[in-house]
């Protein structure tokens, strides 16, 4: 099984930018972290793919309140940063689902 590259960083330029608290960029990478696990264990079903993209992004959705009651919010930066991580680990595990489609069920 391919493993997911050690050197990438997830979510690197929200854990630079003091305006995203550290801890609730950790509850993203969790989130995100659930993809690349279905992804290293082989899982090639396009399908089965889109529906864990799919609940990771709810899921995501769902954290909007948390950041706005610690003075933050999932906005321009932090959408492009979780659209580009989501990108390339689609790209390392070579599976066909469009960024956009990826991640359609975003509120962000």
């Amino acid at each position: 099984m391919k493993k997911f590259n050690p050197d990438y960083v997830l979510l690197e330029e929200m854990y630079q930018d003091e305006y995203y608290p550290d801890f609730l960029v950790d509850k993203v990478k969790a989130e995100i972290t659930k993809v690349i696990e279905l992804l290293e264990s082989g899982e090639s079903d396009v399908e089965i793919i889109q529906g864990k993209l799919d609940e990771i992004t709810c899921a995501i959705n769902d954290l909007q309140e948390e950041f706005w009651d610690n003075d933050s919010e999932i906005e321009t930066v932090a959408r492009d940063c979780i659209g580009e991580t989501i990108y390339y680990i689609l790209n390392w595990f070579d599976v066909p689902i469009d960024e956009e489609e990826a991640i359609r069920e975003r509120d962000w």
